[in-house]
């Protein structure tokens, strides 16, 4: 099962073989595809053969490139994520408006539920209960927009009543990359399981090729929340970046089981899409942060 985060920042010719990434400098090292979730390349130094980006699309390894400022600039996607796409992607469009209505309130619940929770943690009480009191007035789509009443008492409460996410500091560096890389993992599960990120429930942006990820990966956004809330960065630069990715390497609780993240948002994505695609919204799987004594 495949659960490594491979982080490439040097000058560096990477190829395959014998079912390993070879990674060539100084030094060749080499590391099994089978344990490889994710590469992230952060050097424009670096040199890859066709080969090896086939096998990692046919693994569906997600593959990251990162500009000169080390932020996610683009991600390897296969075409066909399964044998059956097209009958997936008809499905997609099929998906009738009362349950993607149903998914979209659920997951929503869901996410200030998760709110509430890390605010409650960091001892926020009082914050927490109005959250919580927002999920009783929670309408069919939130129709009554009780997300982005959340996220103003949310924020505020964790990082300073004058944070905006709008600002440009470390802070909200830290977040867009945090919720970048939850989003690479989210379109990996999509595809792989040959739906179309483009089509979301209620994310409908015509600029935005990732609309369906945007949709499913709410509640998710809190675990970066979490981490950045407890590091309180004052700078965001390569050595935070690296810290970031401590993320995916958590473990949660998720279908009776402990999951690393990528597992976990795996198990998530396609509950998700079971979902939507039998009118059941009880069978989306929520994951929940392991105690200290699980």
């Amino acid at each position: 099962m495949s659960w490594r985060t491979v982080v490439i920042t040097g000058h560096c010719k990477l190829d395959l073989k014998m079912g390993s990434m070879v990674i060539r400098s100084e030094d060749t090292k080499r590391v099994l595809l089978d344990e490889i979730a994710v590469v992230i390349v952060e050097n424009s130094g670096v040199a890859m053969t066709g080969c090896l980006l086939h096998e990692l699309a046919r693994r569906k390894i997600k593959l990251i490139l990162c500009d000169e400022k080390h932020n996610p600039a683009a991600e390897l996607m296969p075409l066909y994520g399964s044998h059956d796409c097209s009958a997936k992607i008809r499905t997609q469009i099929a998906w009738n408006e009362e349950i993607k209505t149903a998914v979209w309130t659920e997951i929503v619940s869901e996410k200030i539920r998760q709110q509430a929770e890390l605010l409650s943690q960091e001892h926020w009480e009082a914050e927490a209960e109005k959250l919580r009191s927002y999920l009783d007035d929670m309408e069919p789509g939130d129709a009554s927009n009780r997300e982005g009443h959340a996220a103003k008492v949310y924020f505020n409460a964790l990082f300073g009543v004058t944070f905006s996410r709008s600002q440009a500091n470390p802070i909200n560096a830290a977040l867009n990359y945090g919720y970048a890389i939850l989003l690479s993992a989210v379109n990996r599960e999509v595809c792989a399981c040959g739906y179309l990120t483009q089509l979301g429930i209620c994310h409908d942006n015509t600029f935005n090729p990732f609309n369906l990820s945007c949709d499913f990966m709410e509640p998710y956004r809190i675990l970066v929340d979490r981490f950045v809330c407890q590091k309180q960065f004052g700078m965001f630069e390569s050595k935070q970046k690296h810290e970031m990715l401590e993320i995916v390497n958590q473990v949660v609780f998720i279908d009776d089981s402990r999951q690393y993240l990528y597992h976990a948002i795996r198990i998530y994505v396609r509950s998700v899409l079971d979902a939507l695609c039998t009118g059941d919204v009880m069978k989306i799987k929520h994951y929940r942060i392991l105690g200290e004594d699980q």
